[in-house]
């Protein structure tokens, strides 16, 4: 149960991420709360099978840390290789004309 609960803080973090941070219209709506959900679900089961008690308070904090700087990262990363990706297709293009 206390998986779930980790994944859907992941997801809110990973959305929060997403509607903070600049660039949102260079990838899709759904990729940075996925990033959040999964990296704070892996992070969980790691720390788990590590031994690391469910019901203590730092495995809380380091699985839903671990996933907002992932969403972050994921999303400043992706932002800028996708701006500069259509830029070098803009450049392309109108030097060359449209692509075959």
């Amino acid at each position: 149960m206390e998986l779930l609960f980790v994944a859907l803080g992941g997801a809110l973090l990973g959305l929060a991420a997403r509607y903070a941070l600049p660039r949102r219209l260079t990838h899709g709506s759904v990729l940075v709360p996925a990033v959040g959900t999964g990296v704070a679900s892996l992070v969980w089961v790691a720390l788990t099978w590590l031994g690391w008690a469910w019901d203590g308070g730092w495995i809380w904090w380091v699985s839903l840390v671990v996933a907002a700087v992932a969403s972050v990262a994921v999303d400043v990363v992706l932002g800028r290789r996708r701006e500069a990706a259509d830029l070098t297709m803009l450049h392309s293009i109108s030097k060359t004309g449209l692509p075959a």
